[in-house]
């Protein structure tokens, strides 16, 4: 008897246990993506002055911001606690490693982001930055850590022929190589997808032996992901390499999006939106984003930013970035909001 009870009690403890463990890996246990922003006043999380690699269009210091509230913000999951960054840690992690940025110019944020959050961990280290054509790489050279940033809007290629430039949905080959042998790879590309007219940079979209003027947006966007999707899985080995993708990183053009139909777009606004949800919801893009993530074989973490982004209103350049007319309420100020996108990534990278 004494037997049969110990033995039930061992199979009802393991599978409690297993609940147990279960719960916590289960990503809603803690998700580090779902929060609001508290004020916190030893932000920001470093002196964006001191830093050399910030472009003009992102130094918002620089170009004469003089309302700072927007660096004072900290993300703070529910139910759980962001650790900080800490550069000097990743700098050992990744130490004789490279890691490759490719994506639009929301990935040059990220980019210039983690490369302020590491210099000014570290002040002083060496390093040497170079650029040519698209691709610029910064080397710390105390610590042989390399960061590369392709600009790519599209991830797919964009190649000029006879008949004018083609976005080709079914191709990476331009960028095959530079991809290949990193420690790290983080891709974005959206921002570039529903662009018309003037702006849109194609003039035909190419898919197999088919040249299109143009078709769905969106359906293009998911096959070209469906493309880069392949190729990650046929060239990544994930024992060796950690590939993070960053969710949709959005614009505040529109005041009424968070019920501020008064406000135009994100000039002078100084706080982020109280709460965790953004009014207008999210967009659609981050579906087929989640979509095409969820069939690879190689795993690939999302860093789902786009709410957290949201609810951000006050963190865009608006008139302290390239211009002093036309507000950018697209691309993030640097010290800020970017700094946040680096902090999950360490944190996903750590764990």
């Amino acid at each position: 008897m004494w037997v049969h009870l110990i033995v039930t009690f061992s199979i009802i403890s393991l599978l409690y246990l297993s609940h147990v463990f279960r719960d916590n890996e289960d990503e809603n246990y803690c998700n580090l993506f779902q929060g609001s922003w508290v004020f916190d006043a030893s932000y920001p999380m470093y002196n964006s002055t001191i830093c050399p690699f910030i472009e003009k269009e992102f130094n918002c210091l620089k170009n004469g911001r003089s309302d700072h509230l927007y660096l004072k913000y900290r993300w703070q999951p529910q139910g759980c606690q962001l650790p900080g960054f800490d550069g000097r840690d990743f700098l050992q992690k990744y130490k004789g490693k490279s890691i490759l940025f490719a994506g639009d110019s929301l990935t040059r944020d990220q980019y210039m982001s983690l490369a302020c959050l590491l210099y000014t961990s570290v002040p002083g280290t060496n390093y040497n930055m170079t650029r040519v054509g698209l691709v610029s790489t910064l080397k710390f050279l105390d610590y042989g850590v390399t960061l590369i940033l392709d600009r790519n809007a599209f991830l797919v290629d964009l190649v000029q022929e006879n008949i004018g430039v083609v976005l080709k949905l079914d191709s990476v080959a331009k960028s095959a190589n530079l991809w290949s042998n990193h420690d790290l790879l983080a891709f974005n590309t959206w921002h570039w997808w529903n662009y018309r007219g003037a702006q849109q940079p194609w003039k035909y979209i190419q898919i197999g032996n088919r040249l299109l003027k143009d078709m769905d947006r969106m359906v293009a966007f998911e096959t070209a992901l469906d493309t880069w999707a392949m190729w990650v899985d046929t060239n990544v080995d994930p024992a060796k390499t950690l590939v993070f993708f960053l969710g949709v990183s959005p614009s505040h053009y529109k005041g009424s999006e968070w019920n501020q139909t008064e406000v135009k777009n994100c000039a002078g606004q100084t706080e982020p939106l109280p709460g965790s949800t953004y009014p207008a919801g999210l967009p659609p893009a981050l579906a087929v984003q989640q979509k095409v993530l969820s069939k690879m074989s190689v795993p690939v973490k999302l860093l789902d930013v786009t709410t957290l982004s949201q609810l951000r209103v006050d963190a865009h350049p608006s008139f302290y970035g390239v211009s002093q007319t036309a507000p950018d309420c697209t691309h993030w100020c640097i010290a800020g909001l970017p700094d946040i996108w680096n902090q999950l990534m360490y944190n996903l990278i750590s764990n």
